[in-house]
C-alpha cells in the first residue's frame, strides 16, 4: 500500500510563484501531491521551479483582470479546476518617507499586492464553490500588523490584505471555502536583499548595521526565516489539517518583536 500526499488529487495555483516564497511553496505542494500552476511575469524563472515538479507555468499580471481570466482559463484546460489558491505576488514597493514617496510607485505597489489579491480571489471562488469548497492563503506581512517606518507603501497593502483575508472568510465560508493569512517576518532571499541595500541607501547606514537592528536581533530566535518555514505553514493553512481554520492570521517570524 502507498502513501500519499496530503494534498493528493489536489489543484494549487501559487501566484508570484518563480523565486523566494512562492518558489518554496510550489516545492513544497507538489511534494505533497498537488498539481501545481505556478504564475508570474517571467516565462524563465516560472519554467526552472515548474519544470522539475511537473507544474503549469502560467505568465500572468495579477494586477490585469483580463490577464487573471486568461490565467484561469489554462488552468480550467490542462488542470479541469482549482482547489487551493495561494496569493503571494507581491512586490516590496518604495523604500521612503511619506514625505518622499513616489506616488506612482505606491499604486503600483497596491495595484499588484491589493488588486491583485482580489482578482485572484474573484475568479478562484466560483471554481472552488463548483468543487465543493477549497483553501485560499494570502500571503500579508509582519507588517501588515504593525506599521515599519519607510515601508508605508508595502505596511498599507499588506494591512488591506488582512481586511480582505476578514471580509472574504466570512462570505465564503457557507461554500466550505476556507480563507487565512500569512504574516511573515524578514524572510531569507533576494527580495529581503534588496529590501536592504535600498534602505541602507535611503537612512546612509551599513547593510550590515541595519539587518542587526532592525531583523535578525529584534527576533527572539535571533536569525531569519527561511522560505521553506513559510512553505510548511501554506502548506497547512491549504491541507485538511487546518480544516476548522478561517479568518486567520498567522505569523511566522522568528518571535520578531
Amino acid at each position: 500500500m502507498t502513501s500519499q500526499g496530503v494534498l493528493h488529487g489536489r489543484v494549487a495555483l501559487v501566484t508570484g510563484g518563480g523565486t523566494g516564497i512562492g518558489a518554496a511553496i510550489a516545492r513544497t505542494f507538489a511534494a505533497a501531491g498537488a498539481r501545481v500552476a505556478i504564475a508570474g511575469r517571467r516565462a524563465d524563472t516560472l519554467t526552472r521551479v515548474a519544470a522539475p515538479i511537473g507544474g503549469l507555468a502560467i505568465v500572468a499580471d495579477v494586477a490585469d483582470e483580463a490577464s487573471v481570466v486568461a490565467m484561469y482559463a489554462r488552468i480550467d484546460a490542462e488542470a479541469g479546476g482549482l482547489d487551493i489558491l495561494v496569493n503571494n505576488a507581491g512586490v516590496t514597493g518604495p523604500v521612503a518617507s511619506a514625505a518622499d514617496m513616489d506616488i506612482a510607485a505606491f499604486d503600483e505597489t497596491m495595484a499588484i499586492n491589493v488588486r491583485g489579491t482580489l482578482l485572484c480571489i474573484k475568479h478562484a471562488v466560483p471554481r472552488m464553490r463548483a468543487r465543493g469548497g477549497g483553501s485560499i492563503v494570502n500571503l500579508s506581512s509582519l507588517m501588515g500588523l504593525k506599521g515599519t517606518p519607510m515601508r508605508s507603501a508595502y505596511t498599507a497593502s499588506k494591512y488591506a490584505v488582512l481586511g480582505i483575508t476578514d471580509a472574504v472568510s466570512q462570505e465564503v465560508g457557507v461554500h466550505g471555502i476556507r480563507v487565512n493569512a500569512l504574516c511573515p517576518g524578514a524572510v531569507n532571499g533576494e527580495l529581503m536583499q534588496r529590501v536592504i541595500a535600498a534602505r541602507s541607501a535611503a537612512e546612509g547606514k551599513p547593510a550590515e548595521e541595519i539587518v542587526r537592528a532592525h531583523y535578525t536581533d529584534k527576533a527572539s530566535l535571533l536569525r531569519w526565516v527561511e522560505p521553506e518555514e513559510v512553505a510548511a505553514a501554506a502548506l497547512f493553512l491549504a491541507s485538511p489539517a487546518s480544516a476548522a481554520i478561517t479568518g486567520e492570521r498567522l505569523r511566522i517570524d522568528a518571535g520578531r518583536t
